[in-house]
């Protein structure tokens, strides 16, 4: 049913619960794990010009680090994996990822934000993915988190 499940990291506390949802769904069906790390363009632009490019690199060594955790979990439990590092903005950039790679499934972590967080923050990236994907999308809440 799945043959190639997306697995959108920001390297956060929610990663590993994702995982525990995530792998073996891809197990299941012998699907390749992706995983994918967006370097949130906002974030660079709105720096000045002085640290956007040391700003730039941290956040892509953060990625190449975030990714790299998703591929070892899924590599121990015997699945192929393709990752990948890219800017832009977080719900966008998954959503093009997801279809230029054919993606069947996306697997993605929530904070569970409050409304008011979700307010000054303006909204959520897994809200956003799940609001225009074409495709199935697992959200997976953070236990514990603002219940």
């Amino acid at each position: 049913m799945y043959d190639d499940i997306l697995i959108p990291t920001d390297g956060s506390e929610t990663v590993p619960e994702t995982l525990a949802h995530g792998l073996p769904i891809a197990a299941d069906n012998d699907a390749t794990v992706h995983a994918l790390y967006v370097v949130d363009s906002r974030v660079t632009a709105a720096a000045d010009e002085d640290t956007s490019t040391d700003l730039e690199h941290s956040l892509e060594d953060e990625g190449q680090e975030a990714v790299a955790t998703v591929e070892e979990q899924a590599t121990a439990e015997g699945l192929e994996t393709v990752s990948d590092v890219r800017q832009g903005t977080p719900s966008k950039a998954i959503l093009e990822y997801a279809d230029e790679q054919g993606i069947d499934l996306i697997v993605i972590g929530t904070r569970g934000k409050s409304p008011r967080e979700k307010v000054t923050s303006l909204g959520s990236v897994s809200e956003r993915v799940v609001d225009n994907a074409s495709i199935p999308v697992f959200v997976v809440r953070n236990a514990g988190e603002n219940e």
